[in-house]
């Protein structure tokens, strides 16, 4: 058996030619799916040009979610329709849930309407970090206030981010730091912003239950302030605040952090994270995350000692920064190593929302906002289906497969997960969704008539995989696409111009009506083929 070649583990910067390969390998791991037109213009620039345009910062804030949510059973008398609702000023049990559910399709706009930036996938990666759900939160004014920090620190500075969710209103509620006071502190988050949000369960992580109990002192004080709807905030109350001193473990040099009377016990926490921040592990366990998320699940002994370990120095000598990790990380001659692309199983989002956009499938416009949000909604419930409802993970560590060994991303797929992608890649090929006389689903046609060279049958199929799949297929693969999809009901001889005779009618005679519904079944299946292979569930 022929050894394979070992990969790459350097971080020194990708040399190689810059290709269309290279610029899709690159847009699939940093954005839900690889738009032709992106793959296109990212691969007539540079690797520079195109780490510059992925870590831009300067985004506009997207515009809030709105009320789409009236219906036979409930109207929002303070927030007309279309209006958004986080300025409203009251909450019951009729809305509550409504207003979730429409943060969470205009959360899944947002992919589908994303920039050409790291944005949308970092703030996928950060709410896996600092799992929090909507169930158990409740309160969307508080959920929608989470999400914008989120956003706003995707590609910031890590440290503050940490320091911003300690006294966030959404993790207070969820992690109990709202109820945790001098007589009795609550250990919850004490005990996750070790384990799961900065130092972790590596190998060089030590902290003890001691730091955990530590922790939960100094967090006392902290509580949520909602009394006057929209504002709802994390504020510091001195009067619930354990001042005396907190003694840590070795771990952490037995860091004594002094007690602080009044308004100065918050400071307490800012003294916790320095000395937390200061242990190596914190950027390792990070590094480690991202490498995951962006590169491959397994990193052995070679990977850990070149890649994650210079890659944390960076972060810490960058002051936890995130982006000049990314840019390390992303535009390394290990990243683009031919034995990481295709390495990595889409997660559900990646999958539904990636299909949207790859195949330019068009919503409804904005003041078609009850259709527009109804079909975000279908969009962002089927990938709930396959085990991924953003906003609600299964717990707060996050969805199993970016953690979970030895299976991590392979959880995505199983007997009742796989099915349900096939039948949604089936589904968007045949009829999509339906609302009403609207619909959204693949515009088979306009797809094809983007390719080079839509005419030529081989053509067609070979820019369709190289648009669509990471890696390539087998010729025997081709050629069954070929002579059983696209020239299939020829007599005799199968040769190439019976489709570019069909395809070149349908362009030139669009009223053919029988023409053009072969055609249209000829690519229906050729794309349900496609997208059925196991190829497609790759990134």
């Amino acid at each position: 058996m022929t050894a394979l070649p070992a990969i790459n583990t350097s971080l020194k910067k990708f040399k190689g030619k810059w290709t269309s390969a290279e610029a899709q390998h690159l847009l699939k791991r940093t954005m839900f799916g690889a738009r032709k037109e992106d793959i296109d213009n990212f691969a007539s620039g540079s690797l520079r040009t195109a780490m510059r345009k992925l870590l831009e910062t300067e985004e506009p804030a997207p515009p809030p979610p709105i009320n789409n949510y009236n219906d036979d059973k409930y109207t929002d008398e303070e927030i007309q329709p279309g209006q958004t609702w986080i300025t409203a000023t009251k909450l019951n049990g009729m809305n509550s849930g409504r207003r979730r559910n429409s943060l969470k399709a205009w959360w899944i706009s947002q992919m589908l309407n994303q920039q050409c930036t790291l944005r949308e996938k970092m703030v996928l990666f950060w709410h896996n970090h600092f799992a929090t759900e909507t169930n158990s939160v409740d309160n969307p004014f508080m959920l929608y206030k989470h999400n914008v920090m989120l956003r706003q620190y995707a590609l910031g500075n890590f440290k503050q981010l940490v320091r911003n969710i300690t006294i966030d209103p959404a993790m207070l509620k969820y992690l109990n730091g709202n109820a945790s006071t001098k007589k009795a502190p609550d250990e919850n988050y004490g005990r996750e912003l070790q384990e799961l949000f900065t130092v972790g369960k590596g190998p060089g992580s030590h902290y003890t239950e001691n730091d955990v109990k530590a922790a939960a002192r100094v967090l006392t004080g902290f509580r949520i302030e909602n009394k006057v709807l929209p504002e709802v905030h994390g504020i510091f109350d001195a009067g619930r605040h354990d001042e005396a001193d907190k003694q840590f473990s070795a771990f952490y040099g037995n860091t004594v952090i002094k007690g602080r009377k009044g308004k100065e016990g918050e400071q307490e926490l800012d003294d916790m994270l320095n000395m937390i921040f200061a242990q190596e592990e914190v950027s390792k366990f990070i590094c480690r995350k991202l490498y995951r998320f962006f590169v491959y699940h397994d990193i052995d002994d070679e990977t850990e000692k070149n890649i994650i370990t210079p890659l944390a120095a960076t972060f810490r000598k960058k002051d936890y920064e995130i982006k000049p990790v990314l840019h390390q990380l992303l535009s390394s001659r290990h990243f683009f190593d031919p034995g990481n692309r295709g390495s990595i199983i889409k997660n559900p989002v990646d999958f539904t929302v990636g299909l949207c956009r790859e195949f330019n499938i068009q919503f409804p416009p904005n003041e078609d906002f009850i259709n527009q949000y109804g079909f975000w909604s279908n969009i962002q419930g089927t990938a709930a289906q396959m085990q991924l409802n953003i906003g609600d993970p299964p717990n707060v560590a996050g969805w199993q497969a970016w953690y979970q060994e030895p299976q991590y991303d392979k959880m995505w797929i199983n007997s009742d997960t796989l099915p349900k992608r096939n039948q949604f890649t089936d589904r968007m090929v045949n009829n999509g969704f339906a609302r009403g006389d609207k619909k959204v689903l693949v515009d088979l046609v306009a797809f094809a008539k983007a390719l080079p060279d839509p005419g030529n049958p081989e053509s067609l199929i070979n820019d369709s995989i190289r648009y669509l799949y990471v890696i390539d297929l087998p010729d025997k693969e081709k050629m069954y696409m070929k002579e059983g999809i696209l020239l299939s009901g020829l007599q005799g001889m199968k040769s190439d111009h019976y489709w570019t005779d069909a395809w070149n009618k349908l362009i030139n005679q669009p009223d053919d009506a029988a023409n053009k519904k072969d055609v249209i079944n000829k690519l229906r299946n050729l794309y349900k083929y496609l997208m059925n292979l196991p190829q497609y569930q790759l990134c």
